[in-house]
């Protein structure tokens, strides 16, 4: 995909499949040419999550779609479902997890890019081009 898309559609981008779930990467410097956010939708499986981390040098956002989770920010847990938005600094630990029978999606956004390039690097991640779908 060229780096100046305006209007992106979910097929265009490639996926990236962890053990946890999936995510498409919609806004990022090499999507739409961003400079000060990327944005991606995430799925986390029933019962699957990701572990306490931090992303040093941006802002996240989480966004949530569907689904029912738990969410963690620094020393503060609290159950998370449709509708509802978290913040988290810049450098502060956190973890999703869903607490569901059903996939929790969510959009999460991140200022500066960043996080999501390091993401896509990661041993484990699986990556599929536009168009591909991942197995299940």
């Amino acid at each position: 995909m060229v780096a100046d898309e305006r209007f992106v559609n979910p097929d265009d981008v490639e996926t990236i499949k962890l053990d946890w779930g999936t995510l498409k990467w919609l806004n990022a410097p090499d999507v739409t040419g961003a400079e000060e956010f990327s944005a991606g939708v995430v799925v986390l499986e029933p019962g699957k999550g990701h572990e306490r981390h931090t992303h040093p040098d941006s802002e996240e956002i989480l966004y949530f779609l569907s689904g029912e989770g738990e969410q963690t920010v620094a020393d503060e847990e609290r159950s998370v479902g449709a509708g509802e938005m978290v913040f988290i600094p810049s450098g502060v630990e956190h973890s999703t997890i869903n607490t569901s029978w059903e996939p929790l999606r969510f959009i999460a956004v991140y200022g500066p890019p960043g996080p999501e390039a390091e993401i896509r690097d990661l041993d484990d991640a699986e990556i599929f081009p536009p168009g591909e779908v991942p197995n299940a």
